[in-house]
Formats: structure tokens, sequence, C-alpha cells
């Protein structure tokens, strides 16, 4: 080699290394501004995912977020439940339509379980290769690689994040793992802040509810109206399907449902409800909320009762404390639906002693009421008695001592048949002084007229409101206790079906003694009766009627609209029933 050569050559070998270096250096510049970027990209993830307050928002931001920052096709979000298996799943790069045609959602089996099982990050260059790997469903998109990492809240994991399908490269590489953990440690904070923000709009709630039947009852509304609040209220709060108040029977085991709303109400009217069931039992002995997370698979509830029909998650709570409960606050989602947390349930306790104080005070009005009205009937018989009686006594003597100074016969007869009229008054006012002093509930209180006034007072519950009742007639002295019980037992069934099938705002009960014959009349505002209702209560009361020689009839009632039942049974002179 020439000395020219040599030069030129030795000139070339520092450009060359030069090039070298700066081709490094570009690399290099290259991937600290790639590192910039994507540190760029990861606060601008945390910060928006922290901007979020709405929990089911924040986890869609959370994903959204996760799938962009590490380049995957394919993302999700598994919240865990309490048995540790999903029970929310969101998912990112499958299409609605292709979701559905995949089927129901994973539960946590196979890869999604292992992280359950194992709350560290997982990352797997082929999917297949994991012992744990279960495979894919039909219709699934085919993935390999796969990224996992959890997301915990201060010390509980909530779930974890799953992406699958590195788009810019074979496999997920540490540094994903490390952003996406750097993610999920924000998503946790953001989650608590999403908690904390949901607890305390639903105690704003709770206490703008709580609030509201406060008034109400100090107002002195009706207790129907309050009950409907508070059922009402805890059904929205909560998110229920299925709102009910049951209040247990006075002396028995058994609780009727004083309100009922939202899914099968109209169902349960008139329904009674064992409380020897498993979940309405540790319902009325609890001092907190009772949870089944479904009561289709509750071993503590009985089957066949119909309140449970159609229903998934249920929440009882006892209406007062100290084993002293009145009834229970049920609330029901249907099957399915997510189950009932304690930050949803927690205020329930406080709330369902507000339904038991009004019920407290519905009673306590209701006796001061039956004090009131005995007290009225108890001085309507004494001025009857005192006043009354004795006037139209001495009026009939007067009569009387007058005959002998009549000549004429037909002044005389008349003079007789007027005296007739009056003994007959006197008489019906007796009786009347007699139904008056009769409570019922005593031992006294046997009688027609109070037994057909408990009949009406025990209806209120199922209708939810008092019937109206009208009596005429001796019907405590000239009516046996044979028809007494048919008639106690027609307005039983009529009062039933009324709440039942009529959908009634109003309904009339007459019981009237004239000329030997007791008509029933039940009139109501309802839907009259349709055709497909089942006529076998029917039957029994026309069969009532015809063992006593009388008759029954159905029909529309005069005004337009509704049902009148008219039931006749004859009672002869003596008060027997006549053939």
């Amino acid at each position: 080699m020439s000395g020219d050569e040599r030069e030129r050559s030795e000139q070339r070998l520092p450009k060359l290394r030069l090039d070298e270096l700066l081709g490094e250096l570009q690399v290099r510049i290259d991937a600290v501004r790639g590192t910039r970027d994507r540190l760029h990209s990861l606060l601008e993830a945390v910060l928006s995912v922290g901007r979020e307050l709405d929990l089911p928002q924040v986890l869609r931001s959370i994903v959204e977020a996760a799938v962009v920052l590490v380049d995957a096709e394919y993302g999700a979000l598994g919240v865990i439940g309490g048995d540790r298996k999903l029970t929310e799943f969101l998912t990112v790069g499958i299409a609605d339509e292709q979701r559905e045609r995949i089927g129901a959602l994973p539960s946590g089996h196979g890869i999604l379980g292992e992280l359950i099982r194992h709350p560290e990050p997982l990352r797997l260059p082929e999917l297949s290769g994991h012992p744990a790997s279960y495979g894919f469903p039909a219709n699934h998109p085919p993935m390999h690689s796969f990224l996992g990492v959890p997301i915990r809240v201060r010390d509980e994991v909530f779930g974890n994040i799953y992406l699958t399908e590195k788009r810019s490269d074979k496999e997920f590489d540490a540094e994903d793992e490390a952003v996406l953990s750097t993610l999920a440690v924000a998503a946790g904070v953001a989650i608590e802040n999403a908690r904390l923000y949901e607890e305390t709009r639903l105690r704003e709630r709770w206490l703008q509810a709580s609030g509201e039947v406060t008034r109400l009852l100090l107002s002195g509304a009706p207790s129907a109206r309050v009950l409907e609040l508070i059922v009402d209220a805890a059904r929205k709060i909560v998110s229920a399907d299925m709102g009910m108040i049951a209040e247990r029977l006075p002396g028995e085991e058994a609780l009727r449902p004083a309100l009922t709303v939202g899914l099968g109400a109209e169902r349960l009217h008139g329904l009674v409800m064992s409380g020897r069931d498993g979940l309405v039992a540790a319902a009325l002995t609890s001092s907190e909320p009772v949870v089944s997370d479904d009561v289709a698979h509750d071993d503590r509830v009985a089957q066949r009762e119909p309140q449970w029909t159609g229903l998934g998650p249920v929440v009882a709570v006892p209406l007062g404390a100290g084993g002293k409960a009145r009834g229970v606050l049920l609330l029901g989602r249907v099957p399915g639906a997510a189950q009932f947390g304690e930050a949803a349930t927690g205020p329930l306790l406080a709330f369902a002693g507000q339904a038991a104080l009004a019920l407290e005070l519905a009673e306590r009005r209701r006796d001061a009421e039956q004090i009131a009205l005995l007290q009225d009937r108890d001085r309507i018989a004494r001025d009857l008695h005192d006043l009354a009686i004795q006037r139209l006594f001495a009026a009939g003597m007067t009569l009387q001592s007058t005959q002998r100074f009549m000549e004429h016969p037909e002044g005389k007869e008349r003079l007789t048949r007027t005296v007739d009229d009056l003994d007959d008054t006197i008489k019906i006012i007796r009786s009347t002084i007699f139904g008056l002093r009769t409570h019922p509930g005593t031992p006294d209180g046997a009688g027609l007229r109070g037994r057909m006034s408990e009949a009406v007072q025990a209806a209120a519950h199922s209708l939810g409101f008092a019937p109206g009742l009208r009596i005429e007639g001796l019907v405590d002295t000239d009516v046996p206790g044979s028809i007494a019980d048919h008639a106690v037992a027609v307005l039983g069934e009529a009062l039933s079906n009324a709440a039942r099938h009529s959908g009634a705002r109003a309904v009339d009960v007459r019981l009237q003694l004239t000329a030997g014959v007791l008509t029933l009349t039940v009139t109501d505002d309802g839907c009259g009766v349709a055709d497909d209702v089942p006529r076998s209560g029917l039957k029994n009361l026309e069969e009532r009627a015809a063992v006593l020689g009388g008759t029954l009839s159905v029909g529309e009632r005069p005004q337009g609209g509704g049902t009148l039942l008219e039931w006749r049974v004859p009672v002869a002179a003596d008060g027997t029933a006549t053939d």
C-alpha cells in the first residue's frame, strides 16, 4: 500500500468511529425521548384516573388507560367479590356483538383465577403455556402474550388488570410491567376516593330521606303514607327492585305485608309470611342487617314461600331492637344483580327504626281513636237511655191513658197501633244501646256487630285503607250464631277478593236486617270481576247462602265501575234461619 492510500485509510477510520458513536447516541436519545414520552403518558393517565369520582367510570378509565400505556390490543378489569370470584368484568377491545357471542363473562377460573389466588404481577409470552390455562370459549379472539397486575385498595385486593396481545412486540417486557404496576397503585387510590365519595353521597341521601320521614311523623300524616315513603326511599337508595314492610300479626308468629312496592307488589297483597322462615326469623332477632347473596340458594329460606319468588340478593332488617321487633323491612334485587354491600345496608337499621316508630304511632293513634269512639258510644247510649227511652215510655203511657176517653172504635185502634209502635221503637233503641255498649275484643263483644267491625279493621292491612262500615237492625239480638258465623266468613272472603283482584281505592260494607232478611252488601270502585279470576271463592259464598236458603249475586255496582256483591239469607222472627 502506498503512502497516500495509507493516509486516506487512516482518515476514514475516525470518521467511521464517529458515525458509530453518533448512531449510538441517537439510539440513546430516542430511548430517553421514548421513556420521557411514556412517563408523560403515565402521568397523564394517573391524573385522568384520579379526576373521576364515579366508581363505574373510574374502573372504565383505568382499563382504557392501561391498554394505551403498554400498547395492548385487549384489556380487562375484574372486580373480586366476597366469594373470591369475579363479580364484575369490564373489557376493552372486544365489540359488544362479539362479547354477546362469547356468552357469560368469566367468574375467575384459569389464568384469571391465578391472579386472584396469587395477587402478584404475572407476565407470560404465551397464555397457553401456563399450567392454569383452560383455553378460550367459542367465538373468543385468539390471545397469546399476557400481562396482569393486582389492584390494591389499602390492604385489600380490589381486583386485577388483565392485558393481552402486545401490538408492537411479541410479548410484554419488564418496563411494561413496571408501568402497569404504577398505574395499579394510582388506580387503588382513585377507587378508594370514588368509594368515599359514593359513601358520602349515600349518607346524604339517607339523611335527606330520614328528614322527610321525621317531618311526616311530626305532621301527623297517616302511617300508610309514612311507610310508603320509607319503603320507596330505601328501595331507591340501595337500588333494590322490591321493597316490603312486613308487620307481625298480634299473638302469632306470622307476618303480613303492611306495604309492598316494586317487583311483585300486586302478587304479595294479602300474603301471610311465616315467622319461622330462617331469613325472616334471623332478621327479627338480629341487631344488624341480615344479607343473602342469592335467596334462591340460601339454606335459611323456605323456597316455597312466595315472597322470595323472582329475587336474588336480599337484605332484611328488623323494625325495632332488643328482640322485640314489630316486623321486618325487606329489600331485594333480581337474580344476577350485584350483592348488597355494607356501604348500602349500614344505615338501613336506623332507617328501619323510623318505620317501627311509624307503626307504633299508628297503633297509639288507633288506640286513642278507639277510646274516643267507645267514650262517644257510651255517651250516646246514656242519652238514649236517660232521655229518649224515658220520653217515649212517657208518651206511650199518655196514649194508653187517653184510650178510655176515645169513643170511636177506629180511633181506639189507631191509638193501640201507635202504642205498639212506640213499644217496638223502645225495643229497637234498647238493642242499639246494647250494641253501643258491647265493645269488640271483650267477652261481650262476640256479637255480629263487633265481629263485623273487627273483620273490617283487619282488612285495612291488605287493602291499604279502612273500608266503610254501616250496620242496620238488631243484628246482635236477632241473628243466631250460626248465621253470624257465615256472615263473618262471607265478609272476610269478599274483602280478600277486593284486596287481591280489584285494585280498589274505596270499599263500602253494609249489613242490614229488615223484614226477617239479613243482607250483606260489599261494593268497591275497582276494576270489576275479570273472567280469568278463579271462582272458587265466590262458589263458597254461594254455597253458604244456599245452605241457609239464601242467594248470592255479584255484578257491577249501580254507579258504574267496580263490583257489587250482595249476600242475602232469611232469618225467622225468633232469630233462626228459615228453610
